[in-house]
């Protein structure tokens, strides 16, 4: 968390909203982008909490136990990435105030800028990565979970693969002034693969949820 804009979950939404409309730098759009994945992420812990124990589902109440625990696991990893995009983002900014007054110290200000960046660039990847996660455990939960709240996978897997395309645009936004063309060139793979598997489990998960009408 960073020191100098105490940006936590224990935050009233308002007071988040305030700090995130006002001129800080922090919560950005990383930050941000998690933040509403948690929300993605407890639509889909909300269907499996209502198919649990319940009469009609019996059949697949250990599946639907481990896609619960995913979830609310998931939640959890999510509160910890968004605040490391913030530290993250926080350090990467402070090395371009480095000292550049001896050509050892400009070589030393590039690798912590190199460093630093693909670190900030990492940090909302990773986002990226557990939201693709809780969309697989949303497409296996669409089949049977609770009709009555099918409605919320839907829900669910849109807002997952919004918090998706929102992070990556704060990995976008890095990769310009990233040296190593190796790294570069790895990321911008990852991240097609991820916005088709995002697209294709939003799909079969809308799909799911509008048979079961």
């Amino acid at each position: 968390m960073s020191s100098d804009h105490q940006i936590s979950y224990d935050m009233s939404i308002n007071d988040f909203l305030k700090v995130a409309a006002s001129s800080a730098h922090v919560p950005g759009g990383g930050n941000v982008s998690a933040v509403v994945a948690t929300l993605g992420a407890s639509m889909g812990a909300m269907v499996a909490s209502l198919t649990k124990g319940k009469k009609g589902y019996e059949d697949y109440q250990t599946e639907n136990e481990a896609i619960l625990k995913a979830f609310l696991d998931g939640i959890e990893a999510l509160k910890v990435m968004t605040l490391a995009d913030i530290e993250a983002f926080d350090t990467y900014m402070a090395t371009f105030k480095l000292p550049k007054d001896t050509d050892e110290q400009k070589k030393a200000r590039t690798d912590a800028i190199q460093a630093a960046g693909q670190k900030a660039t990492l940090a909302p990847l990773n986002v990226c990565r557990k939201c693709l996660e809780l969309m697989k455990e949303a497409a296996k939960l669409a089949p049977f979970g609770n009709k009555g709240a099918i409605s919320d996978c839907g829900v669910s897997a849109i807002i997952l693969e919004a918090a998706i395309r929102a992070a990556m645009l704060s990995v976008d936004i890095n990769l310009p002034s990233i040296k190593d063309q190796g790294f570069v060139e790895k990321v911008k793979a990852e991240r097609a693969l991820i916005f088709t598997e995002a697209e294709e489990l939003k799909v079969t998960i809308i799909h799911h949820m509008r048979t079961r009408w």
